[in-house]
C-alpha cells in the first residue's frame, strides 16, 4: 500500500491548461469509478478547482502507482501524456501527507490564507466517500486534514483580513478605474464565487449591481440579497451597455461571451468594458480583448494582486507548518498502525497475556501438580496458543502487499480488540463491505517504469 499523489496547479500550468484537466462534480461519480477500477488503484480523491487539479491515491505494491494516475488523466481527457507531464507533480509517502494538509491549510493557495479550499477539498472528499473511492485509509487522513484547516485558522492569524479571488478581482477593477463609485457592474453566474465578488463590490461604492444567470431564480435570489436587479440572461449582451464592469464566474464548459457577441454590445456602448473571466474553464473568450476600449482579466492576472499581503501571512504560515508536523506525526503514527509487523505482534501480546492469566488460574485450582505436570500443561497452553495464531499471521503476512490488505489488516486488529473504541461503534466495515461488494483482484500486471518519488516538472 503506497501513498500517491499526482497534480498541476496555478503555480505548474496555466489557465489554458488547467481548465482541460477539470472534473466537474456531475462527471466526478465516473471518474472515480474508472480510477478504482484500476488493479493498482484502491482508493481515490479526485481535488478540483479553478487553481489545482490534484487525484489522490492509494495504490499498490507491485504496481507503478504515479504513471497508472498519469495514464488515467490523459486517457480520461484525451490528451497527449508527454504534453501533459511537462505540467504536473508528483508525490509518494509521507510527502502526499503532507501536501494535503499544506492545501488545507491554504498554504498552496494562490492567496495565502484564503479560507474557501477547506471547503472545497471537504466536497471531493464527500463525492468521493459516497461513489465508495475512499476506505480506512483515506477517512482517515483527509478527516484528519480537515482538522489541520481548523486548528491552523483558529491557532494562527493566517486567515486575518483576508483575501480571496473575487476580493483580488475588485482590486482590480479598483487599479483599472481608480474609485469604483458610481459605477455599474454586471455579474454572470449565481455561485458562490460570484456572491463573495458583489458583497466585496458594495462595500467599494458600487452604485447599482446586474447579476445573469441561466437559471432566473438563482438570479433573482442573488440580486434580492445585495439590492441589485436580475436580468433575463436572453438580455445579457443588451443590459451589459450599461455595465462598467463584468465579472464572469459560470459553470459552462464553453465560452458565453464571445468576441462576436461583445463586438455587437461594443458598437453601441460609449464607455470602456472591464472583464474580468474567474471561471475555469474560461468564460469569455480571450479574443474579445482584441476589441477596442475592452480590458480582459483572467484568473491568471490576479496573482500580482493578492501578493501584497503576503509578507504578514508568511509570518503565520511558519506556525501553520508546526501544526502540520505535529498532525504529521500523529498520522503516521496510526498509519504504522495498521501495517501487518505491529498488528500481528499486537496479536500475540495479547493472546499471551490472556494465555498466562487464565493458566494462573486453573494452576490454583488443580493445585498439587508436579513441576514436570506443570511444565506440560504450560507448554500445552502455548501449543494450543501458537497453532491458533499462525493460519491468521500467515494469511496476514500473505495479503498485507495486496490491494485490500489493510482492510484484513483493520479486521484482524477489530476482531482481536486490539483497537479501543469506547463509544463501541466499529470503523472497520465500511472497507470490507467494499471489498466483499467488489470483489478482490490479482496485483499482477506491468506498469511503465516511473521513478518514486520522482516530481515530473522543471517548474516545480
Amino acid at each position: 500500500m503506497h501513498l500517491t499523489l499526482v497534480g498541476l496547479s496555478h503555480k505548474t500550468a496555466p489557465v489554458e491548461i488547467r481548465e482541460k484537466l477539470t472534473f466537474p462534480a456531475n462527471t466526478q461519480e465516473h471518474a472515480l469509478a474508472r480510477l478504482t477500477d484500476s488493479e493498482a488503484v484502491s482508493e481515490a480523491v479526485i481535488v478540483s478547482t479553478c487553481n489545482r487539479t490534484e487525484i489522490y491515491c492509494v495504490t499498490q505494491a507491485g504496481f507503478d502507482g504515479p504513471a497508472a494516475v498519469i495514464d488515467f488523466m490523459a486517457d480520461y481527457h484525451n490528451l497527449d501524456r508527454n504534453d501533459l507531464v511537462r505540467y504536473l507533480y508528483v508525490s509518494e509517502g509521507e510527502a502526499v501527507v503532507r501536501h494535503l494538509f499544506r492545501v488545507v491549510a491554504s498554504l498552496d493557495s494562490m492567496v495565502l490564507g484564503e479560507a474557501q479550499i477547506l471547503g472545497q477539498v471537504k466536497e471531493a472528499y464527500d463525492h468521493a466517500m459516497s461513489n465508495s473511492s475512499t476506505g480506512r485509509i483515506f477517512n482517515k487522513l483527509f478527516r484528519q486534514s480537515f482538522e489541520v484547516g481548523k486548528r491552523v485558522r483558529t491557532e494562527t492569524e493566517i486567515g486575518e483580513n483576508a483575501v480571496s479571488i473575487s476580493y483580488a478581482a475588485v482590486e482590480l477593477a479598483k487599479r483599472v478605474f481608480d474609485n469604483l463609485e458610481g459605477r455599474t457592474v454586471l455579474i454572470l453566474g449565481a455561485g458562490k464565487m460570484s456572491e463573495l465578488t458583489a458583497k466585496n463590490l458594495l462595500s467599494n461604492g458600487i452604485r447599482h449591481t446586474l447579476v445573469a444567470n441561466r437559471t432566473y431564480e438563482r438570479a433573482v435570489e442573488l440580486a434580492e440579497r445585495f439590492e441589485g436587479e436580475a436580468i433575463p440572461y436572453d438580455q445579457l449582451f443588451e443590459r451589459m451597455r450599461e455595465a462598467d464592469i463584468v465579472i464572469s464566474s459560470t459553470a459552462a464548459t464553453e465560452f458565453v461571451i464571445t468576441k462576436t457577441l461583445l463586438a455587437k454590445t461594443m458598437h453601441r456602448k460609449r464607455d470602456p468594458l472591464f472583464l474580468i473571466d474567474i471561471a475555469l474553464p474560461r468564460d469569455i473568450d480571450p479574443a474579445c480583448s482584441d476589441l477596442s476600449d475592452v480590458y480582459l482579466y483572467n484568473i491568471d492576472d490576479l496573482t500580482e494582486v493578492v501578493s501584497a499581503n503576503l509578507e504578514e501571512r508568511m509570518k503565520e504560515a511558519r506556525l501553520a507548518e508546526r501544526i502540520i508536523e505535529e498532525e504529521m506525526t500523529a498520522f503516521e503514527t496510526w498509519l504504522e498502525s495498521m501495517e501487518v509487523v505491529p498488528t500481528v505482534a499486537a496479536m500475540r501480546a495479547k493472546s499471551e497475556r490472556i494465555r498466562a492469566e487464565e493458566l494462573e488460574k486453573a494452576m490454583k485450582r488443580l493445585g498439587g501438580l508436579s513441576e514436570k505436570e506443570i511444565k506440560t500443561v504450560e507448554m500445552l497452553s502455548q501449543a494450543i496458543i501458537n497453532k491458533m495464531l499462525h493460519g491468521p499471521t500467515e494469511r496476514l503476512k500473505k495479503v498485507g502487499g495486496e490491494k485490500y490488505g489493510v482492510a484484513y489488516v483493520e479486521a484482524a486488529r477489530y476482531l482481536y480488540g486490539l483497537d479501543n473504541n469506547p463509544d463501541g461503534k466499529s470503523p472497520h466495515f465500511g472497507l470490507l463491505k467494499s471489498i466483499l461488494g467488489r470483489g478482490d483482484k490479482s496485483t499482477e500486471a506491468s506498469t511503465q517504469p516511473h521513478k518514486n518519488g520522482e516530481t515530473i516538472d522543471s517548474h516545480a
